[in-house]
């Protein structure tokens, strides 16, 4: 995903919130049933060893790989993710760029598991709308914000009692960084060349503070790196491609899931 789609995605998302807010009020998303359930803490399960520590994604498309999975059941898929042992599950709802709907959210929190709203978001209405339908934990992306931005977003997400993954790219975005932040992703996908490289992730992660809890995103696609970012003391790994590529990403999780047992035991 380069820059340019990147603005673009973020243009598009202001257009479509504003919409979005048309249809429904703040009044009516915070009646609806699960917007007082107390959601799954990923944290507590990145922290629990006997859970694989990965944050297992649905995604059926993206802007710089097409279509992944266009064929795969959501509620299949991360029922298997839950029961195989991921941390956490992530859920892409931007439906332009990535076929992504809150349809597939409102699946997804079925599952007993902490769901992350994988969101370009831009405004706190779209805080309270992941709460609405059941989220846990939001993704705010620090290329689309600015740091005053991330602050605020953080802020009102925690209010709501969710938990907060901010995404990094390189060392400028550091800054972005706030009290109210619980995780720090590095995504080692490049904005500008969308090549992936790990050494990214390994080159920022002791730029991170100490006190927050890192997440590897993009490129892990064996268990050997696995390995080696876990070996470097990353707490979290989002992984989507490579299990949404299969033609089974259920199967897919269960067998990468159970190496990983092999390996511990």
């Amino acid at each position: 995903m380069s820059t340019n789609i990147l603005a673009k995605i973020v243009e598009d998302k202001f257009v479509e919130v504003a919409a979005r807010k048309k249809q429904i009020s703040i009044a009516q998303l915070e009646a609806m049933p699960l917007f007082e359930k107390t959601g799954y803490s990923l944290k507590a399960n990145l922290l629990d060893k006997t859970k694989t520590g990965i944050i297992a994604e649905f995604k059926r498309q993206s802007p710089s790989k097409g279509i992944i999975n266009a064929v795969a059941d959501v509620s299949e898929v991360t029922s298997a993710y839950t029961q195989f042992g991921a941390s956490g599950v992530s859920v892409l709802t931007d439906a332009p760029y990535f076929g992504g709907s809150l349809d597939d959210l409102s699946l997804a929190i079925k599952n007993p598991i902490p769901v992350l709203r994988k969101e370009f978001i831009i405004d706190k209405f779209q805080i309270i709308e992941a709460k609405a339908y059941g989220a846990s934990v939001i993704l705010l992306i620090a290329a689309c914000l600015t740091p005053s931005t991330t602050h605020l977003l953080a802020g009102v997400a925690k209010q709501l009692g969710l938990e907060v993954l901010l995404e990094l790219h390189d060392a400028t975005e550091l800054g972005h960084i706030c009290e109210e932040i619980d995780f720090v992703g590095i995504n080692n996908r490049s904005l500008q060349s969308f090549e992936v490289n790990i050494e990214h992730s390994l080159k920022l992660k002791d730029q991170l503070p100490l006190d927050k809890l890192s997440i590897a995103e993009s490129g892990i696609y064996d268990l050997k790196t696995f390995h080696l970012l876990k070996k470097e003391g990353f707490n979290g790994f989002l992984m989507g491609e490579y299990f949404m590529k299969q033609a089974n990403p259920a199967k897919a999780f269960e067998a990468f899931s159970q190496s990983i047992k092999n390996e511990l035991t």
